[in-house]
């Protein structure tokens, strides 16, 4: 079983900037694809970006040009930085990673984009 642990959640004024990092156990299976996804009050999770073990980015128009992932593969940690954050950003941000057996959830962390 792979755990994940995020931190970096908070609260940031607009235009601010937050960094999320997501830790991964050590597991005995390889780690493929990390991502984060999103869930803001009444909404359904929306997917935010994902990085692949090669280090390829998918990221959804929400994020692109504001928000950079990337990884440590050593470390097994999957980092999200966002930067000219707005508050429609404000969401409970969880990370996953796959393995090649299923998917794994971090609990989430929540980000509050408010003046």
């Amino acid at each position: 079983q792979v755990q994940l642990v995020e931190s970096g959640g908070g609260l940031v004024q607009p235009g601010g900037s937050l960094r999320l990092s997501c830790a991964a156990s050590e597991s005995t299976f390889r780690i493929n694809a990390m991502g984060w996804y999103r869930q803001a009050p009444g909404k359904q999770r929306e997917f935010v970006v994902t990085i692949t073990d090669g280090g390829s980015t998918t990221y959804a128009d929400s994020g692109k040009g504001r928000f950079t992932i990337s990884r440590d593969n050593v470390k097994n940690t999957v980092y999200l930085q966002m930067n000219s954050l707005k508050p429609e950003d404000t969401a409970v941000y969880c990370c996953y990673v796959d393995t090649q057996f299923r998917r794994h959830w971090g609990q989430g962390t929540q980000v509050t984009v408010s003046s």
